[in-house]
């Protein structure tokens, strides 16, 4: 077996499928781009999904790739078993309708056990296999792999609900007696026991039938297109070839484990339970990747994935005796690990550390919350006589808090308290069930469509024209090849003006005429068929046919509308790198007639002034009149003109560099005005979150910027009006005259409150009652709002006049007002109101010595005021 660094290992994989004519496919974002389906991209296939359900033919049907990836189902394994990651790498070969089994299985043979590759011992090397499956069987037979050494397995079948489906063959590395204590052997591969000796390195998917739930799966239908899908996991890979104890003992995390050491002054235990360095390197690789991709940490979807993982890390990292911020300190590190192949984390180290240095602070602070929340509900559980935290008390500070179960422990120990193991367990239980029924809904592929597929003809679109002439190749109707055709049909053309919708450009639509100048077919969409071909969605009102020529005529002024709007969004893409940062990167873009959408990574709302700076360097390279151009080249020389390209598109051998002047310089294959002076004007309307590190501008161009600006200026004559302005420059100084006088009303109704309820104190302190040992004072007063309540609060407390005050008030709507205040410390407030709130249909809480409550039926004031005595 070859000794090989992680990145030796990972590159001899990709030569290897090079050399069996596989074309790279470049990794992808963590962040899925056009997949709702997915919160991360959580496999190798994640992102080729396109061409296994037919939706695109690929340029070259054999691929190979090595795919970042991310699952957090089984997040609190990570650390406690070997080989459980958040983010792993996984190295695959795939085959969309190319090769199939014999090609497969022979290649996965050669690359392990060959002296030029991994060169790994063959007798070491076992294989299961789905029991049905005898051509699998026979075909490792005929590679040299001993009958011994195959398993099978009825689990091994691959499916997720309808769609692309088929048996699995899984190869697994033998460690050795080593790891196999009892001597259990091939028995633990056989009845699939959870085990350290048999390790699977490698899972071939033969992706062959169509899976339908509703029949037996003997009976599924063959794939018009069979499929090879395949993983390799980095991390496993490496872990054996390095001779690993775990997959955290090889270069891909011990650099990472080293500074922790540095920074807690504690040592890693190879052989040990060392669990806090193996979470904290998973998690700073996981955490990096994620936000160099665009995700950030938040409350809710992927930000709250990563705002988790963060915090686990961070208690973790107190558990070894690090206080204070120290993840940031480990990106850079991160960056060295992974620079050969993913060089983005070192360019991105400084964005990465900030973001991170950000939401430790922050978390810090919420450990003071939590440790407090801990606490009270430690002095309530005392107060109700329990000696139990209950499992769903301590699963919240766990999930919202970050808090380990064993620091809970601990805390409720010294304390005196035991713990609700098992209602901790159901609520995990719970919630790994949510996530993973959430991950199985993005797993499956749509059905391949057998008809678009077959269409291999060649099919041109011109740029540089409204109007052409087309011979009419292809009809589709039905889901069928037809010869001619009336009503709706999708269609092909040997060259088209009309633009397919791609990039965030919507598809152009217009007319279809014969020779003779008679509409024919009106199009109302245009996408893209599996091989590239602008496929024209139609209704057909005088019959087609296949060979004939017709002349195409789009909708001008639609595209010239679509145009404006996607030149202004390269503008605006780029006052966004200049005024909010260059991470600031494109997450999403639509450009419609009437109206253009921008969506972009940034990690707080975009401010006021940050807007009007943005929407003024838009306008002002409007109005410089610059030209727009286009050249097509070959992507490397894109990239070399400072051209970026985005994540989730795919760009061929030729791309087009549209640019701005030196303003502007991106790889799109969308349509463009000539000059910025045609957009005319460029108005933002709004700007918002989306989710968790993402922001969105809407704006609009042209005419309906200028009746954006119109809109505002008639907001603003209308407001002057009412306010008796003269003039509309008058209007933020007539505001001002108001709030001074509002502010001026305000505290004399303050003052006229204090006086009413100085008033009425009088009668009400004197009114001192007995309930036990504690004196009180209870009684309805008449005030205008909740807070004239604590006025009188306030004045109890100075006249000391009771221990406990109970007062209540019917207000103007219905609304009814309780507050209680308490002197004593055997008597909280916020105990007895929520007591008295039921009497006023209430809910409330508070303090030990002051709570509120508010309700809505003043009925029942009578029966909570004769009930105060006994809950005293």
């Amino acid at each position: 077996m070859k000794k090989l660094t992680s990145a030796e290992t990972r590159q001899m994989f990709l030569d290897f499928f090079k050399s069996k004519e596989h074309a790279v496919e470049p990794a992808q974002s963590l962040v899925p781009v056009n997949d709702p389906t997915l919160l991360w991209i959580n496999s190798g296939v994640a992102t080729l999904k396109k061409y296994f359900d037919g939706s695109v033919v690929p340029e070259n049907p054999r691929i190979t790739n090595v795919q970042r990836a991310l699952r957090t189902n089984d997040i609190e394994n990570v650390g406690k078993t070997a080989r459980h990651h958040t983010m792993f790498e996984m190295m695959g070969n795939f085959s969309i309708g190319d090769y199939f089994r014999k090609e497969a299985i022979a290649y996965a043979w050669e690359l392990l056990t060959s002296p030029e590759w991994y060169d790994f011992p063959a007798e070491k090397l076992y294989v299961t296999y789905y029991p049905e499956d005898k051509d699998t069987y026979q075909r490792w037979i005929e590679v040299g792999l001993p009958e011994d050494h195959l398993v099978p397995i009825e689990d091994n079948f691959w499916e997720i609900g309808a769609g692309p489906s088929g048996p699995d063959t899984e190869i697994f590395f033998d460690r050795g007696e080593a790891y196999d204590p009892e001597s259990i052997g091939l028995k633990l591969l056989a009845e699939d026991i959870e085990n350290d000796r048999y390790i699977e390195i490698y899972n071939v998917v033969l992706s062959q039938f169509n899976a339908d739930p509703a029949v037996p799966r003997a009976e599924y239908k063959e794939l018009p297109q069979k499929n090879i899908d395949t993983g390799m996991g980095l991390e496993r890979m490496v872990c054996i070839i390095q001779g690993g104890n775990t997959n955290f003992d090889t270069d891909l995390f011990l650099p990472i484990i080293h500074e922790i050491e540095l920074l807690s002054g504690k040592v890693y235990d190879p052989t040990g339970d060392d669990m806090s360095f193996k979470v904290i390197a998973d998690h700073i690789r996981a955490l990096s990747f994620a936000i160099a991709d665009g995700a950030l940490p938040g409350n809710e979807g992927r930000g709250y994935v990563l705002r988790r993982l963060l915090r686990r890390a961070v208690m973790h990292g107190k558990r070894l005796g690090i206080q204070g911020k120290f993840l940031s300190k480990l990106v850079p590190v991160v960056g060295k690990i992974m620079q050969s192949f993913y060089p983005a984390i070192l360019e991105k180290t400084d964005y990465i550390e900030k973001i991170i240095e950000r939401e430790e602070e922050t978390f810090l602070r919420t450990i003071d919350a939590g440790s407090k929340l801990l606490d009270d509900l430690l002095e309530k559980l005392e107060n109700e006589g329990k000696t139990e935290v209950d499992g769903a008390d301590i699963f919240r500070l766990y999930d919202t808090y970050g808090f380990p179960v064993e620091l809970t422990e601990e805390v409720a120990a010294d304390a005196g308290f035991g713990i609700d193991h098992a209602g901790f367990e159901a609520e995990m239980k719970q919630q790994q069930e949510r996530a993973r029924a959430a991950a199985v809904k993005g797993g499956s592929m749509g059905a391949q469509n057998e008809t678009l597929q077959s269409i291999k003809v060649d099919s041109e679109f011109l740029y540089e024209t409204h109007q052409a002439k087309g011979k009419l190749l292809v009809i589709v109707q039905n889901d069928a090849k037809v010869d001619e055709a009336v009503g709706e049909a999708q269609l092909v053309f040997s060259q088209t003006p009309f633009y397919a919708e791609m990039g965030g450009q919507v598809a152009d639509h217009g007319v279809i005429k014969d020779m003779a100048g008679n509409i024919v077919a009106t199009v109302s969409d245009v996408q893209h068929a599996p091989n590239k071909q602008n496929l024209h969605k139609v209704e057909i009102v005088d019959r087609m046919f296949v060979g004939e020529t017709y002349q195409l005529e789009i909708d001008e002024i639609r595209r010239n509308e679509v145009m404006k709007n996607h030149t202004a969004t390269h503008l605006l893409h780029a006052a966004l790198h200049n005024i909010v940062g260059q991470h600031a990167l494109q997450a999403g873009s639509l450009n419609e007639t009437d109206f253009l959408r921008f969506d972009f990574s940034h990690f707080a709302p975009v401010t006021k002034d940050e807007l009007n700076e943005i929407e003024r360097q838009v306008n002002e390279e409007i109005w410089k009149g610059t030209p727009v151009t286009t050249i097509e080249t070959d992507i490397e020389t894109g990239k070399k003109m400072g051209a970026a390209a985005l994540f989730g598109e795919k760009y061929g051998k030729i791309v087009r560099v549209v640019s701005i002047g030196d303003y502007s310089v991106e790889l799109c294959g969308g349509t463009h005005v000539k000059n910025t002076s045609e957009i005319g004007l460029f108005k933002i309307i709004k700007e918002e979150g989306i989710g968790s590190g993402v922001r969105r501008i809407f704006a609009v161009t042209g005419q309906k910027a200028y009746e954006a600006f119109k809109a505002q200026e008639n907001l603003l004559l209308e407001a002057a009006t009412a306010l008796k302005a003269p003039q509309a420059v008058q209007v933020p100084n007539k505001i001002t005259a108001l709030q001074e006088e509002l502010r001026a009303a305000q505290k004399e109704n303050e003052k006229l409150s204090a006086q009413l309820a100085s008033a009425q104190s009088a009668e009400v302190f004197a009114n001192v009652q007995t309930a036990g040992k504690h004196s009180f004072i209870a009684a309805e007063v008449k005030v205008a709002a909740a807070g004239d309540l604590r006025q009188l609060a306030d004045l109890w407390k100075q006249k000391k006049c009771s221990d406990i005050l109970v007062l209540v008030a019917a207000l103007e709507g219905g609304k009814v007002s309780l507050l209680v205040a308490s002197a004593v410390a055997d008597k909280k407030a916020g105990d007895l109101v929520k007591v008295l709130a039921p009497f006023i249909d209430g809910r409330g809480g508070g303090k030990p010595d002051m709570a509120m409550a508010g309700g809505s039926k003043a009925a029942g004031i009578p029966d909570l005021l004769a009930h105060v005595a006994e809950n005293i």
